[in-house]
């Protein structure tokens, strides 16, 4: 058997693998979640260890997911989590401008990672919690869409 299928018959399994309205739409609420995550570099780990833990969730909505932050949405992912930090820290912290984006630096990072990190996390919670709706009511309505039109 040559590596592509094998490679092919792995990523069949993984899509099957919990393909119910609730593995698909837990798998896409985890990744949303990790994805809005202000944890630079570490996506791909929180992936791997969410798949490996939460045995219930699709592995594949769980990496599909977290495309959430794709380079053209992390601004504005960035921008909400932190607006939503300043708003639990009652605006301790100065409101995020545009040239902080285009002049970043560590040291700006580091200033005001407290509020973006706390505003992600709850950020992500509702993303999260939008996106296992939202999910689960369209696979939900495809399976029985598909059972109907077969006359299962």
């Amino acid at each position: 058997m040559s590596l592509k299928s094998k490679f092919k018959i792995i990523l069949a399994k993984l899509v099957l693998q919990n393909s119910t309205p609730n593995g698909i739409a837990l798998g896409i609420a985890i990744g949303v979640f990790i994805g809005i995550l202000p944890i630079y570099g570490l996506h791909t780990i929180l992936v791997v260890i969410a798949a490996i833990i939460v045995r219930p969730a699709n592995k594949v909505a769980i990496f599909l997911g977290t495309n959430i932050s794709l380079p053209p949405t992390v601004p504005f992912i960035t921008w909400a989590g932190y607006e939503v930090g300043r708003f639990m820290f009652k605006g301790r912290f100065d409101p995020l401008s545009w040239s902080d984006f285009q002049n970043i630096t560590f040291q700006k990072i580091a200033m005001r990672y407290q509020p973006l990190f706390f505003g992600s996390v709850v950020l992500g919670f509702i993303c999260a919690a939008v996106a296992y709706l939202l999910t689960f009511f369209i696979v939900r309505n495809i399976i029985n869409r598909r059972k109907h039109v077969s006359g299962i």
